[in-house]
């Protein structure tokens, strides 16, 4: 078995923090104009996704360089072993296995003696059969009427990738369906979701894997009384609420019928889990067959992540870049830009699974990391963007590599709006990258007071993600995309990208504080002097 090295101890992590101080000076005019095929070669194509990193501070040696750091940071073990089954979540004992809910049928992938493929499409067909019911008006309300209104439930990953997907694929949904989704355990979140339906034509999707997470199951609660307001019989529960779980009993005791009950496994983790059993609403809204379209798309990715070479493997070179930015330039952002308006929700499902992933500070083994990881996500769509942020992207302080995301064919053909956003995003690339100089704008007779103000230093680098048409498999590919190249980063840092221990804390403290908000001065207050006094003011003004 091969020893591998301290990240900072690698023989390739040297070589480019020497390889660093030659070129971070460097500016992408010069890169361009040395080598005026760059934008033809640095570039690779694979899954339907063309992929240009030709406007990245980087030289052939830097690629070398950060490939070889993959190499002897074991990158193809890890992604062999991911696959394989193996328990590589390594604090919680669990095999991380998000590329199993798009395995074909046929595919074997062993869990602890078990192939887990089987399941995972018995999974699949109970939600097609569920999902077609609703959709042809064959499930009925407590009253015979049909179902027109789904509203999902859940948290974190089992709202963020519901959310998204149905935005990202609205223009496949079947409209006399509306869909909403409730996260917040704010009052208000619920409050607006529900004010305008129907009880007698609306179902609830809880999705919990325990049936105890308190957001989730507060707003469950609360939504099976608004539902009880008006149909006023608990036999109703059973046809207006069906729930995506593993707690039989919790469930149960709901009132929601376990037969209606949709599983999946400890071994997906709630950021990778859009594609299971959570994915019920996205099913409904879409059809099985759109949604078997994305899982396909998703498959694509992962066999592409699986086997291609690394020097053209698409989530492996986003992730090396992000890691040359992060680590050697010192970024703390990174900005993802669609320019497609059905993605709008893209960037902040994006923050879920970059952060939680890899938002750590100690190595697998539980030692203290001596060198950055997780940078923060953001982004909006363009061309939002940039009538905002933009910006201080162009000419601020701070260094925001950028992934430009759009599509050659519009969903929504409109005159000429098509042309007028790729026109933008290609802009963009091009105003980042080369920037424009005190000589050029000189040439313009702009006033030499104003000079400086319009002057662009350029040299800012971004990655340009072009695919044909935004479908359900295209969908797939790109979180895919997404998905590998966290794994590639976590992997090179060392650290576990599937737990997430960050959000406990704030849990357990949080229990603790709910009943001294409920009741007044029964508790007495034992928290630092900040929390006592914002606890008692809060009481104050509940209690006066």
């Amino acid at each position: 078995m091969t020893t591998i090295l301290p990240l900072k101890g690698r023989m390739a992590w040297q070589a480019l923090e020497a390889h660093y101080a030659k070129v971070q000076k460097l500016h992408l005019r010069q890169f361009f104009g040395d080598d005026p095929i760059r934008g033809e070669r640095m570039t690779t194509e694979a899954v339907g996704i063309y992929f240009d990193y030709s406007k990245h501070r980087i030289t052939d040696e830097t690629l070398t360089l950060l490939l070889q750091l993959a190499a002897e940071s074991g990158l193809r073990s890890r992604i062999d072993a991911m696959f394989r089954g193996d328990k590589i979540n390594v604090t919680e004992k669990r095999a991380v296995l998000h590329v199993a809910l798009r395995a074909p049928k046929g595919q074997a992938i062993v869990v602890d003696g078990e192939d887990v493929v089987p399941g995972v499409h018995a999974v699949l067909d109970k939600m097609a059969d569920f999902s077609t019911q609703v959709r042809n008006g064959e499930w009925k309300g407590y009253t015979g009427k049909r179902i027109r209104n789904i509203v999902n439930i859940g948290i974190g990953g089992s709202d963020l990738g519901p959310v998204m997907a149905y935005e990202a694929l609205r223009h496949y949904s079947q409209r006399d369906l509306t869909f909403r989704f409730i996260s917040n355990i704010d009052g208000t979140d619920l409050i607006e979701a529900t004010h305008d339906l129907d009880a007698e034509e609306t179902l609830f999707i809880i999705a919990s894997k325990t049936f105890t997470t308190l957001e989730t199951m507060t707003n469950a609660h609360t939504a099976r009384d608004w539902l009880l307001k008006t149909l006023n019989h608990p036999d109703a529960v059973a046809r207006h609420f069906v729930a995506v779980s593993t707690n039989v009993e919790e469930v149960a005791q709901f009132g929601i019928d376990t037969a209606n009950m949709f599983e999946f496994w400890d071994w997906v983790g709630g950021r990778y889990s859009m594609d299971s059993a959570i994915g019920l609403s996205t099913m409904i809204a879409i059809g099985s067959e759109a949604f078997r379209a994305m899982l396909d798309g998703f498959h694509q990715m992962d066999e592409h992540f699986r086997t291609a070479p690394f020097d053209r493997n698409l989530p492996v070179l986003m992730g090396l870049l992000a890691l040359w930015y992060n680590n050697f330039f010192d970024v703390q952002t990174m900005a993802v830009l669609p320019y497609e308006q059905y993605l709008k929700r893209f960037p902040a499902y994006l923050q879920q699974l970059t952060m939680e992933s890899n938002g750590k500070h100690v190595t697998r083994d539980g030692t203290e990391v001596v060198y950055q990881t997780g940078p923060i996500y953001w982004g909006e769509p363009g061309t939002n963007g940039q009538h905002s942020f933009y910006q201080l992207i162009h000419q601020g302080t701070k260094l925001i590599p950028c992934d430009f995301i759009g599509f050659t064919q519009p969903l929504n053909p409109l005159g000429h709006h098509h042309d007028l956003l790729l026109a933008n995003m290609f802009a963009q690339t091009e105003a980042l990258a080369f920037g424009k100089t005190p000589q050029e704008v000189q040439a313009e007779n702009i006033p030499a007071w104003l000079v400086p103000h319009q002057t662009f230093e350029g040299n800012r680098p971004s990655s340009t993600i072009l695919l044909e048409r935004l479908t359900p498999a295209a969908l797939g590919k790109l979180v895919a995309l997404y998905e590998h190249s966290v794994f590639t980063q976590g992997a090179i840092w060392d650290i576990d990208s599937f737990d997430q221990w960050g959000v406990e804390l704030g849990k357990v403290l949080a229990a603790r504080i709910i009943p001294e908000l409920e009741t007044e001065g029964k508790y007495p207050l034992k928290h630092d002097s900040s929390t006592n006094t914002l606890i008692r003011r809060y009481r104050q003004s509940k209690f006066r």
